[in-house]
C-alpha cells in the first residue's frame, strides 16, 4: 500500500515541476491556458507540497506495515518455543 503512495509523491511531484517550469515559458506559447506566472507557482506549490505530504503518507505506512510484520514473526516465533518445550 506504501508503493501507490511513493507513486503518488512521484507523480505529483513531476507536475509541481513541470507546472514551476510553465512560469518561465512565454504566454505566447501557451495558447488557451493561463498565462499568469504567480498561478502557475501557486499551482506548482500546491502540487509540491501533496506530494510532500503523499510521501510522508507513504513512508509511515510502510514503518506500521514493517511493524505488523516484525510483531507476527515474533508471536510465530514464541508459539514454536512453547510447543517445543511441551
Amino acid at each position: 500500500m506504501s508503493r501507490n503512495f511513493y507513486l503518488l509523491a512521484a507523480t505529483l511531484g513531476l507536475l509541481a515541476l513541470v507546472s514551476c517550469g510553465m512560469t518561465f515559458v512565454p504566454s505566447s506559447f501557451q495558447p488557451g491556458l493561463p498565462a499568469n506566472g504567480t498561478l502557475w507557482k501557486t499551482l506548482s506549490e500546491f502540487l509540491l507540497l501533496l506530494a510532500l505530504i503523499s510521501a510522508l503518507i507513504g513512508s509511515m505506512s510502510h514503518l506500521f506495515e514493517q511493524v505488523d510484520r516484525r510483531s507476527e514473526e515474533r508471536r510465530r516465533t514464541e508459539r514454536s518455543r512453547r510447543r517445543k518445550n511441551l
